[in-house]
C-alpha cells in the first residue's frame, strides 16, 4: 500500500453532498499529499467520474478512483469509532462546547486512530454540515480565518485538515524513534561571536555609524539583536563577509581619485 502509517489510514475524509467536482478531485490530491486513502462521499451532486474531478486530482486518482459513494451520513459514520464535523460557525450551545481548531482536535483523531475507524466530515459547498449533521458527530473542527470572509473553500479546508492529521503522524513517528519534532538548532558558539562583533564593530565604525559616545550603546543594542537571533555558524560567517566588505569599501571611499 502507498500510504506509510495504519493510523492514517484509519483516518477517513467524508464529503456530503459536494456540489463542484473540482472539489472532490482536489480533495483526493490532498488527501494523497498526505497519505490518506479512504474518502466517502455522501450522496454526491458530483460525480468522481467528470472530467473536472479527475482533472484536478492529478497523482490522486488512486484515492478518487476508490472513493465509495453512500447515500447517507450514517452509512459513512458506521464502522467510525470517533467522527468530528468541520463548521465555519461556532456560536450555539452544542458548538461553543465541542469546537476546537483544527490544531486542537486533529491530534485527540489522530490518537483514536491507533485502534479504530475515525472520520473528519465536511458539509457541502454552499451552507456546509447542518446542526442535525453535526449533532452526528463527537465533536467540530474550525479553522481560525479572518471573520471579514469567514466562507473556506472546501478542498482548502480539507487540506488543513489533512496536514494537520499528518503533522500528528509525523510527531508520532519521531516519538517512537527518541527523535524531537524539530532538530535542535545549530548556534555558532561564542568565541566565533565575539569574532564576529568585533569585525562588526569595526567595519561599522569605519562607515561612521558608530561614532562618540554613542558608540557602545549601539554596539550593545546590535549585540542584542542578533544574539535574540541565536546565529548559526553560518549566519556568522555570512555577518563576517559583510563587516570585511563594509570594511574594504569604506577602504574604497577614502582613497584619493586616481589610484588603485
Amino acid at each position: 500500500m502507498w500510504y506509510n502509517s495504519h493510523m492514517l489510514a484509519n483516518c477517513r475524509v467524508v464529503l456530503v453532498c459536494t456540489h463542484y467536482a473540482g472539489n472532490l478531485g482536489a480533495t483526493a490530491r490532498v488527501m494523497r499529499n498526505f497519505g490518506l486513502s479512504d474518502l466517502v462521499l455522501v450522496a454526491p451532486y458530483a460525480r468522481a467520474s467528470d472530467l473536472e474531478a479527475r482533472r484536478m486530482a492529478t497523482h490522486g486518482l488512486c484515492v478518487l478512483d476508490s472513493a465509495r459513494v453512500v447515500p447517507d451520513l450514517s452509512d459513512a459514520l458506521a464502522d467510525c469509532a470517533l467522527a468530528f464535523g468541520t463548521s465555519a460557525l461556532t456560536a450555539g450551545v452544542w458548538r461553543s462546547g465541542t469546537v476546537g481548531s483544527a490544531a486542537e482536535k486533529l491530534p485527540d483523531l489522530y490518537r483514536a486512530a491507533e485502534s479504530n475507524r475515525v472520520a473528519l466530515v465536511f458539509g457541502p459547498e454552499p451552507h456546509g454540515l447542518s446542526n442535525e449533521e453535526l449533532g452526528r458527530c463527537h465533536g467540530q473542527v474550525h479553522i481560525p480565518v479572518d471573520p471579514e470572509y469567514g466562507s473556506l473553500n472546501l478542498a482548502q479546508a480539507v487540506a488543513i485538515c489533512c496536514y494537520e492529521l499528518r503533522r500528528a503522524w509525523s510527531r508520532s513517528q519521531n516519538d517512537a524513534r527518541g527523535v524531537p519534532n524539530e532538530p535542535p538548532r545549530a548556534v555558532a558558539p561564542m568565541r566565533d561571536q565575539e569574532r564576529m562583533f568585533e569585525d562588526l564593530r569595526e567595519a561599522l565604525a569605519s562607515i561612521g555609524y558608530l561614532f562618540g559616545d554613542r558608540a557602545d550603546s549601539l554596539m550593545h543594542a546590535l549585540r542584542h539583536l542578533i544574539g535574540r537571533a541565536q546565529p548559526s555558524p553560518q549566519e556568522v560567517k555570512l555577518l563576517h563577509g559583510l563587516a570585511r566588505q563594509t570594511l574594504w569599501a569604506a577602504g574604497q571611499m577614502r582613497k584619493p581619485e586616481g589610484t588603485a
